[in-house]
Order: structure tokens, then sequence, then C-alpha cells
């Protein structure tokens, strides 16, 4: 594991594939619990498959990345969006990026592509994305604090946050049940999104429902593909790997040129 330093942070990060220079640059971006190594092999596989490059980081407080203080803004998306990941593309020297964003991520990923930064992004793979704030998302988040706190999900998480694995849990269940986070909203990013667009949800999402597609797919002004999978939760690549990974190889590679 590789790490990098951005805006006095240092992240964890792991490359596969070609370089910036030999093809372009998948960047994964991962959900508000995730990190490098809770992707597994997966981007390893699109980078195979397609041929492009792939860079998979941890955002500060996750995984092997540097410890953050808590609490997190409610706008942490919005400073992941603007600061942090124009940083890392820079850094990497990405030219326009694809960027594949889950959950959190896929939130991350749109603010990015509707806020007019300098390097275009070339498409976007967004997995159960947020635009909005759903009920269904405070009660499952509700129940996520619950596990938590009894041992059952912390157990689980520590073989990957380590030390960081408050950082990792506080910073996104105390962001996403703070009052004043109800309100939040990107969909008034959306219609700056001319970027190709792939949505892919599971029908069996506990933090989200379909009008967060309706409503981007709506909204962009871009191709969008919509692809809701049966037998299927939050985490498309680990629910239905082979489904996705196919379904993601195509889209990608009609716009790899």
């Amino acid at each position: 594991m590789a790490s990098v330093k951005i805006n006095s942070f240092e992240l964890d990060y792991a490359w596969h594939g070609p370089s910036p220079d030999e093809a372009s640059t998948i960047v994964f971006l991962h959900e508000g619990l995730g990190c490098v190594e809770m992707w597994r092999d997966f981007p390893e596989q699109v980078a195979s498959k397609t041929g492009l490059g792939a860079l998979v980081y941890s955002r500060a407080g996750y995984g092997k990345s540097d410890p953050i203080s808590l609490p997190r803004p409610v706008t942490f998306m919005h400073r992941e969006a603007l600061e942090v990941l124009p940083e890392i593309i820079n850094a990497f020297g990405i030219g326009d990026p694809i960027l594949f964003g889950h959950s959190d991520g896929g939130s991350i990923a749109l603010i990015y592509a509707g806020s007019h930064q300098p390097t275009r992004a070339k498409a976007l793979v967004l997995e159960a994305p947020h635009v909005f704030v759903e009920p269904l998302s405070i009660t499952s988040i509700e129940t996520a604090k619950v596990e938590y706190e009894k041992g059952s999900l912390k157990s689980g998480l520590q073989r990957y946050h380590g030390d960081n694995l408050e950082c990792a849990f506080r910073g996104w269940n105390d962001v996403w049940l703070n009052p004043e986070f109800r309100s939040w909203n990107i969909e008034s990013f959306l219609p700056n999104i001319s970027s190709p667009v792939l949505l892919i949800q599971g029908e069996n999402d506990q933090y989200g429902t379909q009008c967060q597609l309706e409503s981007i797919s709506a909204s962009c002004r871009g191709p969008v593909q919509t692809e809701l999978l049966a037998d299927c939760g939050h985490s498309p690549h680990r629910d239905q790997p082979q489904i996705v990974l196919e379904v993601v190889s195509s889209f990608l590679t009609r716009r790899s040129d």
C-alpha cells in the first residue's frame, strides 16, 4: 500500500492497470464506511477487463489514511469534491478522470462533475448515490448506530479501519444523524453535468430509494443509463459482482477512447 500527501493528510491508495499517460483513469470513491481494502479486488478486475487505469484511495479518517478531528461538518462531501478530489487528480496527473463513486462517494462524484472543475469528468459510474436525504436513509443509519454500539458492526469494520475506526464510523454516522443534515441536497449540481452517467442500484437498497436515480436521470444534461439490480442491497459490486463488472465494463469500454 502506498500513500500520497494531499492538503496535509497522508492518504493511502492503490493503483491498478496503466498509468494516466497510457490510458484513461478510473478514480474510485468509496462509501461512507469504506476504504481501499473494502473495495477488495473489484477495481483491479475493472482495470483488467477495460484496459483502463484505476486509482483507489481512502479519504482522511478511513483505512490507513491519516485520522481527522471529529465532528465532521455537514458539508464534508462538498469539501471532498471541491478541495480534496481536484488535488488528488492533479497530483497523479490524471486528465479527464472517470469517477466511480459508491454511496457517499457517488455524491462526491456528482458534486465534482457539476461544479465546473478545470479537469472535467469524462464519465460517471454511480452505485447507490444520494442527492437528498430520505427517511429510509435515516432509519437505516440509526440501525447501523445500534449495531455498531452493540459491537457486531464494530468488529467487522475494525479489520479495515484499525486506529481510524471511530473516525470512520462517527465521521459518517454522526453527520447523517445530525438534524442539520436533513436539508442536505445536491440536486442543484445535476443540470451542469453533461458527462455520460451510469447509475446502479439494488432493488433492496436499505439506504435509498429509486427516487434518487429518478432525480439524477431527469436533471443531468448528458446521457444516463440506469441499472436496477434484483437480489441486491446497498453495495452492488459486492452483492452482484459479475453483473456489475459486465455492465460497468461495457459502459466504460464505449467511452475509453
